[in-house]
């Protein structure tokens, strides 16, 4: 929700078409009109993912109206990450031929044991640790050949999904291809589908997200007489990633259909599933954080309140320490701010960054969130400075 978007000169004719003034366009969408006229006169060059969604629902157009076609939303921003050098070294693994010339040939056996270690320093947000230990393991996985391909795929996941998570578009793009060519069972290259569906949202690619989405899960569908746990585990994904690009693109009747098809997967399978090497969580509670990240996108604070007040008691202490737990937690203290709730926007922030530091510093929404505190107080507490050094907002 928080990620930059190219909204061109097709802001302008839109609107015109529609026959609105910038004046009417602003208290249409809630958007500032020196906003509006900065981007229709090119002053801006990019806005918020948000903002285009505001605007797109003023102006009734799917918000991938609103994007540049010839431009990705943050291709300039490919190493924007504050600490991007220390993935020099994923980015040069992923990138180029290896180049090492050890003798001492990989085994699969400690191959898939590196995997799994990047896999739980993944799963717990340890990014610089994640960040030391994928270099060495996509070498050693590919050098196995044939014999190491699933694990290859995986940690090309990873790799992907981690390099997604610091703002290094292009290398997770590279990584994610790699990883999808490698992959053998269907139930891997879905979940690599997925993470090429959550880049692309993060780019603000939504058409490209939906129709990855869409086909992925059409193909993955399982007969229900026979489903597995797996089986709903990697449509069920699919499905969300689908109802995050269709609410994002002002599609809400498509991201509610996606979104019931996802709960009665999750119904199905009973419970949370552990992430282990799907890449995410997956279960009833996973479909209900969703459910509150929709509510923050169409403005219904309320809804996702009440929807953490009914998950916090089933949230498990290693669930806390988990991506869909803390994103969801974002929104909470999204809405706390949309509540005029200030001082609990800065608790729940606090204990995101008393579990996961390192992912908080990496999330431009916590940013912008603190943001909205921050310019609503006179003076600052300890526990809000903190968090402004935590994510490096510019007083």
């Amino acid at each position: 929700m928080s990620e930059s978007i190219s909204t061109g000169a097709t802001l302008c004719d839109i609107r015109k078409r529609r026959g609105l003034s910038q004046k009417g366009l602003s208290e249409a969408s809630g958007v500032s009109i020196s906003l509006i006229r900065k981007l229709e006169q090119g002053q801006v060059d990019h806005t918020r993912l948000e903002t285009a969604h505001k605007l797109a629902t003023a102006l009734r157009v799917p918000t991938t109206h609103l994007l540049d076609r010839h431009e990705s939303p943050e291709g300039a921003d490919t190493d924007s990450s504050p600490d991007a050098e220390a993935w020099a070294p994923v980015r040069h693994a992923v990138e180029r031929p290896p180049t090492d010339t050890t003798t001492e040939a990989p085994t699969l056996e400690g191959v898939q044991a590196a995997a799994d270690a990047v896999g739980r320093a993944w799963a717990t947000n340890q990014l610089a640790t994640a960040a030391t230990l994928l270099p060495p393991a996509l070498r050693d996985a590919e050098a196995l050949g044939d014999e190491g391909r699933e694990a290859h795929a995986y940690v090309l996941q990873l790799a992907g999904a981690l390099l997604t998570q610091t703002r290094q578009y292009d290398a997770a793009e590279t990584a994610l291809r790699q990883a999808l060519d490698a992959a053998q069972g269907r139930h891997r290259s879905a979940s690599v589908a997925g993470t090429m569906c959550w880049l692309a949202i993060r780019q603000g690619r939504l058409t490209q997200a939906r129709t990855l989405a869409t086909r992925w899960a059409d193909d993955v569908e399982p007969r229900v007489s026979r489903a597995t746990a797996a089986d709903l585990a990697a449509w069920g994904g699919l499905l969300l990633h689908l109802a995050s690009a269709c609410v994002r693109d002002n599609r809400p009747g498509e991201a509610a259909d996606a979104l019931r098809f996802a709960q009665a997967a999750a119904v199905m399978t009973g419970h949370e599933l552990p992430v282990r090497r799907r890449m995410g969580a997956w279960g009833p509670l996973t479909v209900a954080y969703k459910r509150a990240e929709q509510h923050m996108i169409v403005d219904r604070p309320d809804k996702v309140l009440e929807i953490a007040e009914g998950t916090e008691a089933h949230t498990s202490d290693a669930g806390r320490v988990q991506n869909g737990f803390n994103r969801h937690q974002l929104d909470v203290a999204a809405a706390h701010v949309r509540m005029r709730q200030h001082a609990q926007a800065v608790k729940v922030l606090s204990g995101v960054h008393a579990r996961v530091p390192e992912w908080l510093a990496q999330q431009r929404y916590a940013k912008d969130i603190l943001g909205d505190v921050v310019k609503r107080r006179r003076t600052l507490t300890p526990e809000m400075r903190r968090l402004v050094d935590a994510v490096g907002l510019p007083l």
